[in-house]
């Protein structure tokens, strides 16, 4: 299966980071912009209130279902954004393993970062994701 995604290093940044520093498409790719995977179940609901970890995955889940919805799957991201309603950077961190070990080795470009509040009651994670896929690439 052919990939529109192709993830950047560079030897200048450090290696600590568990991503990429970019990304890049090919001009023919089509751009899908997922709108912020929330921790909502079928119903409407926040699930896993209280639990960082337990609301990441919803996320993950929920973004697979929305880029399939675009013929897309997670190794089709080109970027994400990370939001933790927390002030605690081990929070921020909780969330953040599982996304990264969503992606596995397409460790595309990140942004983890806490804020105040969210937009649905109990809401801790939101996950924001760019796809980029070339369409009739995949066999």
């Amino acid at each position: 299966m052919a990939r529109s995604v192709t993830l950047i290093r560079s030897d200048a940044l450090s290696d600590v980071a568990e991503y990429a520093y970019a990304a890049t498409a090919p001009a023919e790719a089509r751009l899908v912009f997922l709108a912020g995977s929330c921790p909502l179940d079928d119903d409407g609901a926040t699930v896993s209130v209280g639990d960082y970890a337990g609301q990441a995955a919803r996320c993950v889940a929920n973004l697979r279902t929305a880029l399939a919805a675009a013929d897309a799957t997670l190794e089709d991201v080109i970027s994400t954004r990370v939001l933790v309603a927390t002030t605690r950077q081990e929070d921020l961190v909780t969330a953040w393993q599982v996304v990264r070990d969503a992606f596995g080795a397409h460790d595309v470009p990140s942004t983890l970062m806490g804020v105040t509040v969210l937009g649905y009651h109990d809401q801790l994670v939101e996950v924001e994701a760019v796809a980029a896929v070339v369409d009739g690439a995949r066999d």
